[in-house]
C-alpha cells in the first residue's frame, strides 16, 4: 500500500484504539499534511532540514571522528563544528545561539562543552544520569548576559546527532501539545534527567499510537507535536 494513502485512511487497529485526543491530533496533523510524514509539504517545512542537520553532524561529529578530535584536544574545532551545524537550523532562539556562542569562545568553555557533550551522547551509565551531567555541564558554562542552561540548548544536539534517540524540546509548544493530546507531562523550568525521561516517555506513547503513519525518528514525532502545539499551526 502507498505510505501516503494510508496515512490518509488510517483505518488500522492504531487509529481505532487511539484516545479521542490522540485522533483529534492526528486529524489536526493529517489536516495540514493529508500525506503524513510523506507528505510534500512537511519533507519541505518541517524535516527535510532537521535531518540535513544530521547528515551534517555524522559527516562532522560522527563518534570515531568526535573521539578522534577529543584525542587531539581539539576542543575549540569541536565546539565550532557543533555551532555550525546548529547555526544552520532555526531550532535555538537567537538569544540562545548566542549565548552559546559566547560559552565556548574561550579554551576552558570549548573543553567543558565538548567533553560533557561527547560524555552525554556516548558515555556509559544511563539516559537519565547522562542528561543531569550534561545540564550540570551547560550550567557551569561561561555566561556575559543570557543563559545558556535552557532546555532547548540542552536537548537540540542529542536531537541533531542521535534523532532515533533524542527529543527536542521547545517547553511551551511541547506542553500545549501534551495538553491536547491529554497527556499529563511532568514539567520543570530547570532541565533535569528525570524531567526529560517524562518527555521520552511521552515521544514513545505518541509513536505508538501513529504506529500506523510509519513515523522514522524524534525527528517526524518532534514536527507532529509541532504541529499540535504551535502558534504556527492554527485550528
Amino acid at each position: 500500500m502507498n505510505r501516503k494513502t494510508g496515512a490518509r485512511r488510517g483505518t488500522n487497529d492504531t487509529a481505532r484504539t487511539a484516545t479521542g485526543h490522540a485522533r483529534s491530533s492526528r486529524r489536526k496533523f493529517l489536516s495540514y499534511y493529508p500525506g503524513g510524514f510523506e507528505d510534500d509539504d512537511y519533507l519541505t517545512l518541517e524535516r527535510s532540514y532537521k535531518w540535513n542537520a544530521h547528515v551534517r553532524w555524522s559527516e562532522a561529529l560522527g563518534e570515531d571522528d568526535f573521539r578522534r578530535l577529543m584525542r587531539k584536544g581539539a576542543f575549540q574545532d569541536i565546539a565550532a563544528r557543533v555551532v555550525t551545524i546548529e547555526s544552520r537550523t532555526n531550532l535555538l532562539f537567537s538569544f540562545e545561539k548566542m549565548a552559546l556562542r559566547d560559552a565556548v569562545r574561550t579554551a576552558r568553555g570549548a573543553e567543558a562543552f565538548t567533553t560533557g557533550l561527547f560524555n552525554y551522547l556516548h558515555g556509559n551509565g544511563s539516559l537519565k544520569d547522562r542528561f543531569s551531567a550534561w545540564c550540570d555541564v551547560v550550567a557551569a558554562l561561561p555566561r556575559r548576559q543570557t543563559r545558556v542552561l535552557t532546555w532547548p540548548v540542552v536537548t537540540v544536539f542529542g536531537f541533531i546527532a542521535q534523532p532515533r534517540k533524542h527529543f527536542f524540546l521547545k517547553p511551551m509548544v511541547t506542553r500545549k501539545a501534551a495538553e491536547r493530546y491529554g497527556y499529563s507531562l511532568a514539567y520543570q523550568a530547570r532541565p533535569q534527567g528525570e524531567i526529560y525521561s517524562a518527555v521520552l516517555a511521552f515521544a514513545r506513547k505518541v509513536r505508538l499510537d501513529l504506529d500506523d503513519l510509519n513515523p522514522r525518528d524524534m525527528i517526524d514525532l518532534q514536527s507532529f507535536l509541532w504541529v499540535l502545539g504551535s502558534d504556527e499551526y492554527p485550528e
